[in-house]
């Protein structure tokens, strides 16, 4: 079995590697570069998926892989995404090596030391479900523990090992160390409200203002000290940034960088959960808590799928941010008054409209068109993400990726 999952390993991998050596892709960097430096270019556009979306796991799904082992077959995986991807022809960079994450300590029982079950009562893979809120009362708090940066090195070179006598010739390995905390568990957002609830998050800012300010203090404070006992062990790396690498004005990125500083480095955040918050509630309750760990970075975005057309004033108060996501129930024209050419303006078109439900040309082009001339003088990027479905139908990615392009012409 070993032996023939580094042969089909092999083989997807060294596709993968011949298509990070294409001329576009450096193309393709030269132009993320100057498109987040702010500099006039056409518009990048990108069409992706994440791996929780239904047809992803259709598509590549552990029964459509062909390796056996589950370690390979990841990898598999992996390289199977961004040869497809590839083949969807967008703007989204294939780089030339692969990522292997050393795995972390002491976060088992969940990253605040608590459990953040996900309760989906038929157990059925693609259901709907929710958090068990551990933090149930006030007292509950004192369960919690701020993630230590503690890393199980025994078991990330035995996967090292593994991977690299595998296709170690083929393409480099970047070994991963950044911090647990990165990304959406250090936004606040993400976790504040799978500990407390999302309703009673809400509840809690009207009924217990000063018992939710010593948590998020508490989540604040411990995201600080565990990406700063990342960057004092020398764990933050050119690669362990979001963006680094089509980023403006910062060290491109390459494998196995050595250690870097988060000043040096691009800085993801967003606020999912607070979408229905207020201007003002968002700043008291949140980032006012999140400024402190966002502005340790050279440049951040922020935003996910949450709609921040009233709030972009708000996020003006953040000393480095460079890219503001205008998601599929904002009003584009309101997010280019206010964003003007100040910041990247990341538009997500809304991926029904778009490709899950039917294929119509006509309606893709005029969605298109109409957000292209709202957000006129901006330095727009289109980004279709959150893809659920394409109805069995793979190749309307490409179809979708031909259509805007000849759009943004």
């Amino acid at each position: 079995m070993a032996n023939n999952d580094i042969t089909l390993l092999r083989e997807v991998a060294q596709r993968h590697a011949e298509i990070a050596a294409l001329p576009i892709q450096q193309e393709k960097r030269k132009l993320w570069s100057d498109h987040n430096a702010l500099k006039h270019t056409r518009i990048p556009v990108t069409a992706g998926f994440g791996m929780w979306n239904v047809w992803c796991r259709e598509v590549f799904s552990d029964a459509n892989m062909k390796c056996e082992d589950p370690f390979y077959k990841g990898y598999e995986r992996l390289f199977r995404i961004g040869i497809f991807q590839h083949e969807v022809g967008d703007d989204t960079i294939q780089d030339p090596w692969v990522g292997l994450r050393v795995p972390f300590k002491g976060i088992e029982n969940g990253l605040w030391g608590v459990s953040e079950a996900l309760y989906n009562p038929k157990k059925r893979d693609g259901d709907a479900g929710r958090y068990d809120p551990p933090v149930k009362t006030w007292d509950d708090v004192a369960k919690l523990r701020a993630p230590r940066h503690e890393l199980d090195e025994e078991a990330g070179q035995r996967n090292y090992d593994k991977l690299a006598s595998a296709i170690g010739d083929i393409m480099p390995i970047d070994v991963q160390r950044g911090p647990a905390c990165m990304h959406f568990a250090a936004d606040i957002s993400s976790h504040v409200a799978r500990l407390r609830g999302l309703e009673q998050l809400m509840v809690d800012m009207y009924e217990s203002p000063n018992e939710l300010h010593r948590l998020l203090a508490f989540m604040r404070d411990g995201i600080l000290a565990n990406n700063q006992a990342a960057e004092d062990a020398g764990h933050y790396t050119l690669t362990a940034s979001c963006n680094q690498n089509s980023t403006g004005e910062l060290e491109p990125a390459f494998p196995n960088s050595g250690p870097r500083k988060r000043n040096e480095l691009s800085g993801f955040f967003a606020a999912q959960e607070y979408a229905l918050i207020s201007p003002e509630f968002h700043d008291e309750f949140l980032l006012q808590y999140q400024k402190p760990i966002i502005e340790q970075y050279k440049f951040s975005h922020y935003g996910c799928c949450e709609d921040l057309g009233e709030k972009i004033t708000l996020l003006r108060k953040l000393k480095n941010l460079r890219n503001i996501a205008v998601t599929p129930l904002a009003n584009v024209r309101r997010c280019a008054e206010q964003i003007q050419r100040d910041f990247v303006f990341s538009w997500r078109p809304n991926p029904t409209d778009m490709v899950c439900y039917g294929y119509n040309e006509e309606r893709i082009e005029k969605i298109i068109r109409k957000g292209i001339d709202d957000a006129k003088g901006c330095c727009m990027h289109i980004c279709l993400k959150d893809i659920e479905t394409l109805e069995g139908d793979i190749t309307r990615l490409k179809r979708w990726v031909q259509l805007v392009r000849r759009c943004v012409e």
